[in-house]
């Protein structure tokens, strides 16, 4: 009986998904024929982002304090912290070369730049001055209580809290103990929410994709299509190639079992535009995959801030087309010197809306402000790259967690077999990893003292 109740559940997600692909193809409908109403259902897609975005910090919070609290050796989570940001900036640099050499051999585009598309450059521009530089993106991590970090939407202030009440809790023995088995209930609780808020899916991929067209409209994608082909194909190879020999090379891995096991997360950050939506199920994703607590809670949180591969790709050929554009290339070394201060000032603006495209301005303005009027040049068909942006992000990640976790020997390679197979599927009804224990007691068991 249980066998069959499952079964009708599972089903019924599929269609969930199924009515997702739907609503995209709806959306870009009315986007096209309808611009001014796609303009108007944009609150659809802002609303369910808003939606996922609320349960973000309580699942951060709830899986690191668990993670670490049932972890012995505190040294621990130090060794993994620190092999993730050593990661994230090799990844980065892989991905700031890659976009180098594309952007240096796309055919330049002769576009016209009009007085309305100047000052958007300026506008963003002062946008990324204002999100502060990188003492204040340090500053900025410590909440102004304990508990804001869970209500201001901050991944990292809820990062940082967590790994706080997680050491605290490691440290009172019993009475920590019967702590973290509240928090479990209350995390049981939070995924059960989050499940829920992924039935309104549909509407509001409908929403964003039908915002994006009307707002865009099939003249700027004609335009602007060699670069915005060259962006997407640029992250296809860096998915495929790179990452996929990464994950093949160090844990042994098959790159598209992994994107076929993460295919429902990719659909929901092209539909709405946002990898914010695909955070706390990619949590739970490599908690069931068999990487533990500790290690997830730490990785894929931070991953989110620093380790933004397609972002890099996007700064890269979007500054080399802006320059080549306008007739004014840029030499090796001025290539060089924007684009890493651009990777670096992208990490201080990783939490602000509309990061990468501001990132592009301020860095234009401070380097080589000649080119911050052809920002314009690319605003329109932003949203379109963004999407790739975001995916090419997403999977870096899940890459990124599965990679440390096989060199800290915090992965159950058994599990991640069978989920891989698809013989344990993951549980859309609840999405609460069922072998949370079973992970976390082998994971630590191997790791050396």
């Amino acid at each position: 009986m249980s066998t069959v109740a499952q079964k009708h559940t599972r089903d019924r997600t599929h269609f969930l998904y199924i009515a997702v692909i739907v609503a995209v193809g709806l959306g870009i409908a009315v986007g096209l024929l309808f611009p001014d109403v796609g303009k108007e259902l944009k609150p659809l897609g802002t609303g369910f982002v808003n939606l996922v975005r609320m349960m973000i910090a309580p699942v951060i919070f709830c899986t690191i304090v668990l993670g670490i609290g049932s972890v012995r050796a505190a040294a621990q989570v130090g060794r993994v912290g620190g092999t993730a940001l050593l990661y994230f900036l090799a990844m980065s640099g892989f991905a700031l070369v890659i976009g180098l050499l594309v952007g240096n051999v796309l055919p330049v585009t002769d576009l016209q730049l009009t007085d309305d598309l100047r000052g958007q450059g300026a506008q963003l521009a002062e946008k990324a001055h204002e999100s502060g530089g990188s003492v204040d993106f340090l500053l900025g991590i410590i909440p102004t209580s304990l508990f804001s970090a869970l209500t201001d939407g901050s991944v990292l202030e809820a990062l940082f809290v967590a790994l706080l009440v997680g050491f605290a809790l490691q440290g009172l023995g019993e009475t920590g103990q019967r702590a973290l088995r509240a928090i479990e209930t209350v995390k049981k609780v939070v995924f059960k929410v989050l499940a829920m808020v992924m039935w309104a899916a549909p509407v509001g991929a409908f929403g964003a994709i039908a915002a994006v067209v009307g707002e865009t409209g099939v003249d700027a994608l004609k335009a602007l299509a060699t670069v915005m082909v060259g962006f997407y194909l640029t992250c296809a190879v860096f998915v495929l190639v790179v990452l996929g020999l990464v994950l093949r090379v160090v844990a042994k891995l098959n790159i598209f079992k992994v994107l076929r096991y993460t295919a429902r997360e990719i659909l929901l950050i092209v539909s709405t535009s946002s990898s914010e939506t695909a955070l706390p199920r990619l949590i739970a994703k490599m908690e069931h995959a068999g990487v533990s607590k500790s290690t997830v809670g730490i990785t894929v949180p931070t991953g989110y801030s620093f380790n933004l591969d397609g972002t890099a790709i996007y700064l890269t050929m979007a500054s080399l087309f802006i320059a080549n554009s306008l007739g004014q290339p840029m030499s090796v070394g001025q290539q060089v010197s924007l684009l890493l201060f651009m990777v670096i000032a992208s990490k201080g603006a990783a939490g602000v809306s509309g990061a990468g495209l501001a990132t592009l301005a301020g860095g234009l303005a401070s380097h080589k402000p000649a080119l911050l009027d052809g920002v314009g040049l690319i605003v329109g068909i932003d949203r379109f790259m963004s999407e790739a942006r975001a995916v090419t992000n997403f999977i870096g990640n899940t890459v990124g967690t599965l990679v440390i976790a096989t060199w800290s020997r915090t992965l159950d390679r058994e599990q991640l077999t069978e989920v891989l197979a698809g013989r344990r599927p993951f549980d859309e009804t609840s999405m609460d990893p069922a072998n949370e224990a079973v992970t976390d007691v082998r994971a630590e068991s191997r790791v050396p003292a």
